[in-house]
């Protein structure tokens, strides 16, 4: 018989980003992006501080979820995942992350089962916190580099025009992925989003 821990997290759900009003809108913060959609279709506030991150807890089909915004910066989100994960004993494939990618065509979404960084700072953070890349991932793309761009400097730099209406869709799109993911399972999630 499985016995849960008292608070009954069976799921963490990572969006990543950078914190403050310098990062806000820029496209390593596609993550933080779809947390604000979350917030709105799920009707929570992420604002309680714990784990080095600002959480909310939320109720999808029956499965009590953690959302979580780290807010230790990128390169470190892992230390912030580390302390969800430890504290409520949850195996990585209970651990969810949206997360921006700079191969996918602005605005187009991609759930995967698991998977390596991709070069993504963030996500190599937390692959080597846990140990494993065995994780699923939402990620929302945000475009190549142009060559005229350092990639530091793209995934920092903010959506204009039509790519802002693109990834605001896509954040929308995702923050369901999350809900589909969870309470449908990996395959009709990536049937109904990829």
């Amino acid at each position: 018989m499985f016995f849960r821990k008292p608070s009954g997290i069976s799921w963490l759900v990572v969006f990543l980003g950078n914190p403050g009003p310098k990062y806000a809108g820029t496209r390593h913060n596609a993550g933080f992006l779809t947390a604000d959609a979350a917030e709105r279709r799920y009707h929570v506030s992420i604002n309680r501080s714990r784990f080095k991150a600002l959480t909310a807890t939320c109720d999808l089909g029956g499965e009590k979820v953690l959302f979580l915004k780290p807010q230790t910066y990128m390169n470190l989100s892992g230390d912030a995942v580390l302390q969800a994960v430890s504290y409520y004993k949850l195996p990585a494939d209970h651990v969810l992350v949206v997360s921006d990618e700079m191969a996918l065509p602005v605005g187009k979404i991609r759930i995967k089962p698991r998977g390596s960084a991709g070069g993504h700072n963030g996500l190599k953070s937390i692959i080597s916190s846990l140990g494993t890349e065995n994780f699923p991932r939402i990620r929302l793309g945000v475009g190549e580099a142009p060559p005229e761009y350092e990639v530091k400097d793209w995934v920092l730099s903010t959506f204009r025009n039509g790519d802002a209406e693109a990834i605001s869709s896509a954040a929308e799109k995702a923050a369901q992925a999350v809900e589909a993911y969870i309470t449908l399972g990996p395959e009709k999630a990536m049937n109904q989003f990829n």
